[in-house]
Parts: C-alpha cells; sequence; structure tokens
C-alpha cells in the first residue's frame, strides 16, 4: 500500500462523512468519528491479510476495535464509501463483502450461521442501507440500492431495490425504485409488513360483517313475506 494510494483513502473517508452526516460543522470534526479509524485501520490490515501476515492483520483489527468500539475482519473486502455511524458494537466478519457506498448503523452484525469454513458471512450491494441493530447472517447476498430496517434478523436473500424488516426479515418491495442512502437515511417511515397483514385481516373482516348484514336483512324480507 503506496502513500498515495493511503492518503487517497483518508481523503475519501473524509468526504464521505461530510456528506452523509448532517451533524458534522466543520472538516476538523471528521476526525473525531470512530468509522474514520476503523476503516483506515481495517485498509492497513486488510492489506497484511492478502500479503499473508494474519497475526499483524488481527493485531491491529484488535487495536482498532478496542480504539472504535468497532470489529471488522481484516479478510473482509470493504468497497468504496463505506460510513459507519456512530459505530459502537458493529462487527464485520471475515468472508463478508461490503460494496460501494454502503450505509451501517450502530450495533449491526454482519455474521455466519456456523462453524463453516469458506464463504459463510453475507454479501452487500451497492448503495445500501442497514439501519441500527440489524442482523444479517450467512453466506447470501444483500441486492443493491436495498434497505434493512433497525433491529431486522435477515436469514435469506434480499433481492435488488427492496426494503427488508422485521424477525425473521419480511422483505417489502418498493417498485424497484433505486434507494440512495446519500439521500434517504430514514430508518423510522419503513414498511411494516405486520401491520400490513393486520390491514388486510381488517379489510377481510370489514367485508364479513357487511355480507353478514345483507344476509340478516335478505331473511328478515323473506321471513316478512312468509308472514303474509
Amino acid at each position: 500500500m503506496g502513500g498515495e494510494s493511503f492518503m487517497g483513502f483518508i481523503r475519501e473517508e473524509i468526504n464521505v462523512i461530510k456528506e452523509r452526516d448532517p451533524a458534522i460543522k466543520k472538516t476538523a470534526e471528521v476526525f473525531l468519528y470512530p468509522s474514520f479509524y476503523a476503516i483506515l485501520f481495517h485498509r492497513v490490515g486488510h492489506y497484511l491479510y492478502n500479503h499473508k501476515r494474519y497475526f499483524l492483520a488481527r493485531l491491529i483489527s484488535q487495536i482498532s476495535r478496542w480504539i472504535t468500539g468497532i470489529e471488522i475482519h481484516p479478510g473482509a473486502k470493504i468497497g468504496k464509501g463505506l460510513f459507519i455511524d456512530h459505530g459502537m458494537g458493529v462487527v464485520i466478519g471475515e468472508t463478508c463483502e461490503i460494496g460501494d457506498n454502503v450505509t451501517i448503523y450502530q450495533g449491526v452484525t454482519l455474521g455466519g450461521t456456523g462453524k463453516d469454513k469458506g464463504k459463510r458471512h453475507p454479501t452487500i450491494g451497492n448503495n445500501v442501507m442497514i439501519g441500527a441493530g440489524a442482523k444479517i447472517l450467512g453466506p447470501f447476498k444483500v441486492g443493491d440500492n436495498s434497505r434493512i430496517g433497525s433491529g431486522t434478523v435477515v436469514l435469506s436473500e434480499v433481492p435488488e431495490n427492496c426494503t427488508c424488516v422485521g424477525v425473521p426479515g419480511k422483505i417489502v418491495r418498493r417498485d424497484n425504485q433505486k434507494v440512495d442512502p446519500n439521500k434517504t437515511l430514514d430508518q423510522v417511515k419503513l414498511p411494516d409488513p405486520v401491520q400490513m397483514e393486520i390491514c388486510g385481516l381488517r379489510h377481510q373482516v370489514e367485508e364479513l360483517e357487511k355480507r353478514l348484514l345483507q344476509l340478516e336483512k335478505m331473511m328478515e324480507g323473506s321471513g316478512k313475506h312468509e308472514d303474509l
């Protein structure tokens, strides 16, 4: 990793944080963000990991965790523009792959489901937003431009341009419209599949009540005719 390349990483991380966090007022504040250091530490650790300097790579990873509260295995592959907001408690596993322009909030786990060797962690596509406390577990893909709601537990593949919420995670399509995490960082206004099911049941009950009233009126009418 050359000095020019490393300086490029630093400039990239500064720009990412300034663009995606509305709370930042001055560029100097970037150097107070745990995400800034966690990702820079990871770039160095990943370089060492790829050159089979495993102990040094893991040592740097652990130092980063102690300092930032963010644990990224040096084997994880991370694209450009990753932003980890707040960051405390984030865990990213060894075989995890993260695309470009991904936003991750605190408490997120990108983990495996067992002790299998080989690919055992998720692959995150480009322009994905993962809400606070979400858990994505297993060797499947979360497609480009998708959003994972806060507290969601994802155990299977999420297609592109989708929103996934709930425990276990359920997919709610959004007309295949792309989601730009730089503009759409709302973790609250996400579709709730449980609420949608309840609304559907309520509608069915209302329809049944209408039909029951119609039947009662018909029976009353037929009873009057018989009396005559």
